[in-house]
């Protein structure tokens, strides 16, 4: 079976915005899919081995979180397609772009799991907002509303693993 050639302009999508403010908005997107495929992956993880005396509400919640994660990155590709650019398109590619570390650790102690998510999503909200502030520099509010979305959704989940992560009796993470 013959694959049909295609040229880079056949996935062109035709936009107003100056071609210089695409490319840096594409790649703060494609950062934050990868981010997003990296994060959805962590959690699931966790999610699957997770253990203790707060099994229970520890894999639900982080089986809420992961499929919220997920459901971001068919809005974040199709973002970059509506602007014209490539998404993603294996795991090596998400590999070389991620800034979320991945934990290939055996055992992760359940609040050891909460801490390190906290902190990926804190991380990830960060980019969201560097991201936001490039569509404002450039004029692409329909990007940046898109991650205002994300970026309050992602404080969500930071605020629920924060608070599940904290110590008995204590104020203190």
């Amino acid at each position: 079976m013959s694959k049909a050639k295609t040229d880079k302009s056949d996935l062109d999508t035709p936009t107003d915005l100056a071609p210089d403010a695409v490319n840096k908005i594409l790649a703060a997107l494609n950062t934050l899919l990868a981010d997003s495929f990296a994060l959805y992956l962590k959690t699931k993880n966790f999610h699957w081995h997770v253990s203790g005396r707060h099994f229970h509400d520890y894999h639900l919640m982080l089986d809420e979180q992961s499929d919220a994660i997920f459901a971001t990155t068919d809005q974040l590709a199709e973002r970059v397609r509506k602007l014209g650019g490539t998404t993603l398109r294996s795991i090596s590619e998400v590999s070389k772009l991620q800034t979320i570390k991945d934990n290939n650790e055996e055992y992760v102690p359940p609040r050891e799991m909460l801490r390190e998510l906290m902190e990926d999503n804190k991380h990830i909200a960060a980019a969201m907002r560097k991201a936001h502030e490039l569509c404002d520099d450039n004029d692409d509010p329909a990007t940046a509303g898109l991650l205002e979305t994300f970026i309050d959704e992602t404080e969500r989940r930071t605020w629920f693993l924060f608070e599940a992560s904290r110590q008995e009796g204590s104020n203190a993470a």
